[in-house]
């Protein structure tokens, strides 16, 4: 994280993306508390867009807040995992199918550029940017599905699959792996084949949540 920064847009959006990527790339640890005053005078801003900052990041996971100990990063362990891949599982496929068969070219043409901007983060191996990456492309897949309140829920859930994400990478930098999934599951939305699409996608979480389980030692 920079120790300062020019603020075009609000405080609490800048410190909120600051910490976001501080975490996802580990220089924040699992478990570390994350104290404002100090997170302010490092990023250069008050007390409160800090404040504003890690109460969004408790609602969407990265942050967890204890009575006693305030707040701190949050740790991933198998009961997590499973928990957030397990919803994965039942939403996002069928998201995936339902955005296939009501056609939205733009949405695709999202998900294809994210793969193109992950070839060059894979080459430098930067986690937060492909996991960041890696939300813009799954967005672009199911956001279309025509149901607000599903796209709702499984965006709620990419703070965490992205943190999920990373303690996968850890272990198994299995980059290519996954973008070579993707690249299927896109040619198979591309293609209109609405049931492929959400079979490969199902396959593709799945099989990422057992090498994670594998990592953290499940």
């Amino acid at each position: 994280m920079s120790s300062t920064f020019s603020l075009p847009a609000s405080r609490t959006e800048v410190v909120l993306e600051e910490i976001r990527r501080g975490i996802l790339t580990r220089e924040l640890k699992p478990g570390q508390p994350l104290i404002e005053a100090e997170l302010a005078a490092r990023l250069g801003v008050s007390k409160t867009p800090v404040r504003e900052a890690l109460k969004v990041l408790s609602n969407s996971g990265l942050v967890t807040f204890s009575p006693y100990k305030g707040a701190s990063v949050c740790v991933v362990d198998a009961e997590l995992a499973k928990s957030v891949y397990d919803v994965r599982m039942v939403l996002e496929p069928e998201a995936v199918r339902r955005s296939v068969d009501r056609r939205s070219p733009e949405l695709l043409e999202d998900a294809a550029e994210a793969l193109k901007e992950a070839s060059a983060a894979i080459a430098d191996k930067d986690q937060a940017a492909l996991s960041l990456l890696n939300r813009r492309f799954h967005r672009a897949l199911y956001s279309g599905c025509g149901n607000p309140l599903m796209v709702s829920m499984l965006d709620d859930l990419r703070d965490r699959a992205a943190l999920i994400s990373v303690v996968g990478w850890e272990a198994n930098p299995s980059w290519r792996k996954e973008w070579s999934e993707h690249k299927a599951v896109l040619a198979a939305a591309k293609k209109g084949d609405a049931e492929g699409a959400a079979e490969l996608l199902r396959a593709h979480i799945g099989d990422f949540l057992g090498r994670v389980l594998e990592s953290i030692g499940e």
